[in-house]
């Protein structure tokens, strides 16, 4: 069986694309590569609640995803449509195109 080392799957996102078979963890790379999204998105899915990581991860460190989790995930239309969404609303807010939420929003000191 095809087993590569840890260096080789983890040097290139997309590398765990052609692996025979998934490792039972993905890191926030190639989990973004399996669902389709950017890496830097994987952290506001995570903020979001869309995404749980394993464990209990310090805020400092490496999150790792379940494979199986993330397969459901991935052939889950209407969580990639809500996932694209915040993705999607995060960075217009960030680059100020719209207007923050009400829940985000600082409260008004007026």
């Amino acid at each position: 069986m095809f087993s590569p080392s840890t260096t080789q799957t983890s040097s290139k996102p997309g590398n765990c694309l052609i692996l025979y078979r998934l490792p039972a963890r993905l890191d926030a790379a190639q989990t973004a590569t399996l669902l389709g999204f950017q890496p830097h998105d994987i952290a506001i899915l995570v903020s979001c609640g869309l995404l749980k990581p394993l464990g209990r991860p310090a805020s400092n460190s490496i999150r790792y995803f379940a494979c199986v989790d993330i397969d459901l995930l991935r052939e889950d239309r209407e969580w990639l449509d809500k996932a694209t969404r915040t993705i999607s609303r995060h960075w217009q807010q960030k680059n100020g195109t719209v207007k923050p939420s009400r829940e985000t929003s600082p409260p008004d000191n007026g």
